[in-house]
């Protein structure tokens, strides 16, 4: 005998039970209805795999949310996009937007890629696992989802100093937003690349970068002004901000640097921690070298090779408020940061004439980056090179 569960009179004739009442959509795709009382009951889906000869099950709950009218399209809509999932190759297995955050760091740490990994788990653990957005089932994940989480991120202060005070907080900045966009993006693509999920529409437009978000290259210091803020520093923060006016190196990266990444006889600084995970050698000229052996002086290999006055190694909440204080007495604009020394010796190297490969790699970024940002200096230099050319 034949039971009816796509209507509602249908489903109310049913006798309560433990099985579910099924109905074939396509050959090995069933939906299902598991009777409880009156019209009650909860949904589920089928799928029969034949190459392992079994069959595997997808829960979708009561769907009391919806008029008992609606619930049999909305499981047979939930259903059919789980059975083309599989049809794609997709993983059996449903995941949570979490577990695929947490895959997603444990493949950057299996790549070696460690502050990487530490960067987005903290973001994923202060954005991601709290929201509702972190129990969502990968594969009924839609864009409203995805935007709402976006929205709700967009308009959650961040503290302006997390170590010191925590009540100081400012609104978050588009930049800001673009970072921790990222991180959910790429956790969310690596498990669109290992099948976890098969279709990625849910967060392709939702979580794209908003374009022109970061000013902080906007501020450029020449050398006069680079020596003018050092100067009004502190010795401790002088060291810190003299090193970054001679190497590329994000302020990060230099502040993670010991006195064991300096090799004295090559002159060679071997930068460990920075923004793509991997280990990168510049050879240092011989006044650079000499400034780098001064800070190595009597220091144990694992000791910093830059610290705080209290023998700490920097960190950005420790050098933010001095290096505004120094910027202020020594007459600069309030929008110097530490990155904006590397901004300036970026800039220095692109408009010498260094070729951007070369920039890219001493930076320890791309090609394409410095491209972007710092291209237009090689081409007023390009122009200059063309005017001399005049009869």
């Amino acid at each position: 005998m034949a039971h009816r569960i796509d209507t509602v009179e249908g489903r109310s004739r049913l006798k309560a039970r433990t099985p579910p009442y099924w109905q074939k959509l396509s050959t090995g795709c069933h939906i299902g209805f598991r009777k409880s009382k009156g019209t009650d009951g909860t949904w589920l889906a089928q799928a029969y795999d034949s190459s392992t000869q079994k069959q595997t099950r997808q829960s979708y709950g009561k769907l009391d949310h919806l008029p008992p009218h609606q619930q049999f399209d909305a499981a047979r809509k939930m259903a059919e996009a789980w059975f083309e999932h599989l049809g794609r190759g997709g993983s059996t297995k449903i995941i949570t937007v979490r577990t695929a955050c947490e895959r997603y760091v444990e493949r950057l740490q299996g790549a070696g890629a460690m502050t990487n990994a530490a960067d987005t788990e903290a973001r994923f653990k202060r954005w991601v696992y709290p929201d509702k957005i972190g129990d969502q089932a990968l594969t009924k994940l839609t864009r409203k989802a995805v935007e709402d989480w976006r929205h709700r991120l967009a308009r959650t202060p961040v503290l302006t100093n997390p170590h010191t005070d925590r009540s100081l907080t400012r609104e978050r900045s588009p930049a800001s937003l673009n970072r921790d966009m990222a991180a959910l993006r790429a956790a969310l693509n690596s498990a669109y690349d290992n099948g976890e999920a098969t279709n990625d529409s849910a967060w392709r437009v939702a979580l794209r970068a908003i374009e022109n978000a970061t000013n902080r290259r906007d501020t450029y210091l020449d050398r006069s002004q680079r020596a003018a803020l050092i100067a009004k520093a502190d010795a401790n923060l002088g060291a810190f901000l003299r090193c970054l006016s001679l190497v590329p190196l994000r302020p990060g990266a230099l502040a993670s640097l010991t006195a064991g990444n300096v090799n004295l006889q090559l002159g060679v600084l071997t930068v460990g921690k920075d923004k793509s995970g991997r280990d990168r050698k510049i050879k240092l000229p011989e006044s650079t070298a000499a400034v780098f052996a001064t800070l190595t002086k009597d220091k144990l290999p694992s000791a910093p090779l830059l610290a705080r006055a209290d023998g700490r190694p920097w960190d950005k909440d420790a050098w933010k408020a001095p290096i505004k204080t120094a910027a202020a007495s020594a007459g600069l604009p309030d929008s110097v940061t530490a990155y904006t020394l590397r901004h300036s010796t970026i800039t220095d190297l692109v408009t010498n004439g260094l070729d951007l490969l070369t920039v890219a790699q001493l930076s320890g970024t791309s090609v394409a980056m410095i491209e972007k940002h710092y291209g237009h200096h090689r081409a007023d230099h390009a122009a200059k090179a063309l005017a001399g050319l005049s009869l």
